[in-house]
């Protein structure tokens, strides 16, 4: 019995596969297009734990295709170019339905590795899957990415860890020879934090600790059995983003300590460096904003710091911008105005751009009106005059709001100044 609970459960069909109804469901995104073998590059994002792997699975069973499996962590460009051409000659030239390269942790390729994908999904020798628990944007290339569907995967929740235990004893031959009783699950669903197979690996381990055919799960067994055995800080799983989560809103609330702290329980457990200095980098906007711009210089200098020169100096790099963006000054305007405005799109879709504000590069433009009425800025007092510059239909709307911090009064007075009734703070 060396292979791990959660391998030896694994799902093999659809209505075994638990949580994720908003993919796999019945009116699920997925649910049609495996149902009927129609199946598109795909990129599954996720936590840990989340069933991306069993999936990827599942998708190649039920439409019945050639499947191969790669491990970004363990895998070069000449791995992945011997699989391509196995799967160029599965498939064959007279079939539709081409096999399924399964890449996990895909966000652990480099560039070069990404790319020698690229012409196996474009001309369809392959239907790539990739899963990562990292986001997509940030470290599948576009070309790649571009070629996929993105599908997010949520953490599972309550119902669907007990359901997860309640079916591991059932269907798992150890578990069954065993008289298991859940008493008490909330350590377990606490410990696990969402990631199923931690659950399991957890539920597997008390259930080993115990000598007697029959066993009560409490919490506290499983506390006693387990916690020790959890590792203080997991880069990969739910304290990665507890941890992460409790950075960025020390730094929201201007705490030093609280930020210095969580940054420290990063670097000791290892955290990506890259992954610390991008999460500076939002808040610098997110947070900071025009309370005081340089808070984005800074971070973005971290940033290109840290890549270059890794631990263990960029530890004092990460630790200088953790703590100049947690004693600088605050505002969310910038955040508030662009969901404003993109709102404002959403609702009112594609508005004409004023007739005064077109180029108009060739006569036809000109006569059609393109640029009629455009004041040019610089020829009035103060590089200024009254101008609309929104579209009619959202003609005085107001999406930027300053904060209420020292620079951004000065840009209020600045705004009310120049536009008088329009900005009315």
């Amino acid at each position: 019995m060396n292979e791990p609970l959660a391998e030896r459960i694994r799902p093999k069909t659809l209505e075994d596969y638990i949580s994720q109804n908003h993919l796999v469901g019945k009116k699920g995104s997925l649910t049609n297009q495996i149902r009927k073998g129609i199946i598109p590059s795909l990129i599954l994002w996720g936590p840990p734990g989340t069933g991306k792997t069993t999936l990827a699975h599942i998708i190649a069973e039920e439409s019945k295709r050639p499947f191969y499996v790669l491990s970004a962590i363990n895998s070069g460009v000449k791995d992945i170019r011997e699989v391509i051409d196995k799967a160029k000659q599965a498939g064959g030239l007279f079939t539709s339905k081409n096999p399924i390269l399964f890449i996990d942790e895909i966000h652990r390729f480099s560039k070069s590795q990404q790319d020698s994908l690229l012409a196996a999904v474009e001309k369809g020798w392959v239907t790539l899957i990739g899963a990562t628990t990292e986001n997509p944007s940030f470290e599948v290339i576009p070309a790649l990415l571009s070629r996929c569907q993105v599908y997010v995967l949520n953490a599972f929740g309550k119902d669907d860890l007990e359901q997860l235990l309640e079916r591991a004893m059932k269907k798992d031959d150890f578990l069954k020879s065993k008289e298991i009783k859940l008493q008490e699950t909330e350590a377990l669903l606490r410990l696990s934090s969402g990631d199923g197979r931690k659950l399991l690996n957890i539920f597997e381990l008390v259930v080993n600790s115990e000598d007697s055919e029959k066993i009560t799960i409490t919490d506290e067994l499983v506390l006693e059995k387990a916690q020790r055995n959890t590792a203080l800080y997991d880069k990969t799983g739910e304290q990665h983003y507890d941890i992460i989560s409790a950075f960025i809103k020390s730094i929201r609330g201007s705490d030093p300590n609280g930020a210095v702290y969580w940054l420290a329980r990063m670097i000791e457990g290892g955290e990506d460096v890259k992954f610390i200095a991008r999460r500076m980098l939002i808040s610098a906007s997110e947070d900071i904003g025009l309370a005081n711009p340089t808070a984005l210089v800074m971070a973005n200098t971290t940033f290109q710091a840290v890549t270059t020169i890794g631990y263990p100096e960029a530890g004092i790099v990460l630790s200088q911008c953790a703590l100049y963006l947690a004693t600088s000054a605050k505002s969310n305007a910038s955040y508030m105005a662009i969901g404003k405005a993109q709102q404002a799109v959403r609702q009112t879709g594609n508005l004409s751009v004023p007739l005064s504000l077109r180029n108009a590069p060739t006569k036809l433009m000109k006569d059609l009106g393109y640029g009629d009425n455009y004041q040019y800025a610089h020829n009035y007092e103060n590089s200024f005059v009254v101008s609309e510059f929104l579209p009619d239909e959202l003609s005085g709307s107001s999406f930027y709001v300053p904060g209420k911090n020292q620079r951004e009064n000065a840009l209020s007075d600045f705004l009310k100044k120049r536009w008088k009734d329009k900005y009315d703070f």
